[in-house]
């Protein structure tokens, strides 16, 4: 059998056994008999030597069941899953020197989707036995299997025991980074095409020197490099590229405007994926890239290079949760005034309303002294739908009415941070990962930093 995980802790237990259903039914046919009996059909020493005899088949298969030894069980399952992705968990049990009919159940975290659970076995003397089984976690953060239920059933059926064996064992449910590993062989451009933003083509422009190559069509003539090309006789052209090791830092949302959800996820889900998939491009580039948890709990993650910093901002972010209070947008920008001195981009992903202008512009004039702000904006799907949908009576008619005009709010929030020179986006959820990036890699092309 496999050794166990290194957070897993043994847990075995037995409790007292029950009379099976077999039992129960021999129980009943000896109560007939006796019935039979008083009325005369059956003589009083059959019924007897009936009694007698099931109560002696009864203890032996009792005493052989409460001899039997527990099975082992080694549980197969990575610490670490992501967030709405199947995966198989292995379960291993190892009979002792009695065989065993046993039904199996891990006590996988509640409310996760299985399938394959639970499973009878039949365990043979000495033998290992295993299946796999698949679940889905629903939920991000620290989830624990609280050891194994089995069932084990005596040899003649006629009683049963439940019993705790296996190990208790903790496992952590990240966001899904499986969009992260299929951009991984790929340029930053070609992943940001397979993520559906929209980035123009610019040639041989930027503020950092990469190389100097043979001239082309289409070069202009500030690119030329008119020492190397007296010596080449021919036209040499300089090439940049978009500087590096710039700063970013996600601002990430907790507060209430975040529980609000789009289909299975909430909008907090959507827009801890979408900021991770930023802050790997963002890596990728040579960027160094931050995060700070605001309204609910807060966390801070100072910028850091390198692809190993997605591992960083993975473990910081995984149990994050939207909680039910404001956020305090003007308390988080000093904080992060104090944390960032160094002029980098701050992308804060919020849902923003009419009634939080306010803060959110005193928030955001604080940071432009030094930095570039971009604020994205969750918007609802449903409310775009609303206004989709046909007209056919009054109720409809007020929906659309009041949907219309929140929106009309929402916008005259967005225009005002726009007149404040701050970059807004207002996108759906689906939106999220590619608005993001999109303005990233424009930011970086324009050397707005």
């Amino acid at each position: 059998m496999n050794a166990a995980p290194a957070n897993a802790r043994p847990v075995r237990r037995r409790h007292l056994p029950r009379p099976a259903p077999a039992l129960v039914v021999a129980a009943v046919a000896w109560g007939l008999l006796g019935v039979a009996t008083s009325i005369g059909w059956l003589p009083a020493l059959a019924w007897t030597l009936a009694g007698g005899a099931l109560a002696v088949v009864a203890l032996l298969d009792l005493a052989l069941l409460l001899r039997t030894p527990l099975p082992d069980v080694a549980r197969g399952v990575p610490e670490a899953l992501a967030l709405g992705v199947e995966r198989e968990v292995r379960l291993e049990l190892e009979a002792g020197a009695r065989g065993a009919r046993v039904d199996v159940h891990d006590l996988h975290p509640g409310g996760w989707e299985v399938d394959g659970l639970p499973r009878r076995l039949q365990l043979s003397p000495g033998t290992v036995s295993g299946f796999g089984y698949r679940l889905r976690p629903n939920a991000r953060g620290s989830f624990g299997f609280e050891g194994v239920h089995l069932r084990l059933h005596a040899p003649l059926r006629l009683w049963r025991q439940l019993c705790l064996a296996g190990a208790t064992q903790r496992v952590r449910v990240f966001p899904n980074f499986a969009p992260l590993t299929k951009f991984a062989l790929v340029s930053a451009e070609q992943a940001s095409r397979m993520m559906g933003a929209h980035i123009k083509r610019r040639r041989g422009e930027g503020t950092d020197f990469h190389q100097m190559r043979e001239y082309r069509v289409g070069d202009s003539l500030r690119q030329i490099d008119w020492k190397a090309t007296s010596r080449a006789r021919k036209l040499i052209s300089r090439e940049y590229q978009d500087e590096k090791n710039q700063q970013l830092v996600v601002v990430l949302d907790t507060g209430r405007r975040m529980l609000a959800r789009d289909g299975a996820l909430a909008h907090f889900d959507h827009a801890l994926d979408a900021s991770l998939l930023v802050a790997y491009l963002a890596l990728r580039q040579g960027d160094a890239v931050g995060l700070l948890a605001i309204g609910g709990e807060r966390r801070w993650v100072p910028p850091r290079r390198g692809m190993a910093a997605i591992d960083t901002l993975l473990r910081a972010s995984y149990d994050l949760e939207p909680e039910p209070v404001a956020t305090d947008y003007l308390a988080a920008a000093t904080e992060l005034s104090l944390r960032q001195r160094r002029r980098g981009l701050l992308m804060l992903v919020t849902n923003l309303r009419d009634e939080d202008i306010e803060d959110v512009l005193a928030a955001v004039r604080m940071l432009q002294k030094r930095h570039l702000v971009v604020v994205a904006s969750l918007r609802e799907r449903a409310l775009d739908e609303v206004l989709e949908q046909d007209v056919p009576d009054v109720a409809a008619a007020v929906r659309a009415g009041a949907t219309a005009r929140y929106l009309a709010q929402r916008a005259a929030a967005h225009d005002a941070l726009r007149r404040h020179r701050v970059q807004v986006l207002d996108v759906t959820a689906d939106q999220l990962p590619a608005a993001l990036v999109e303005r990233y890699l424009a930011i970086k092309r324009e050397g707005l930093l």
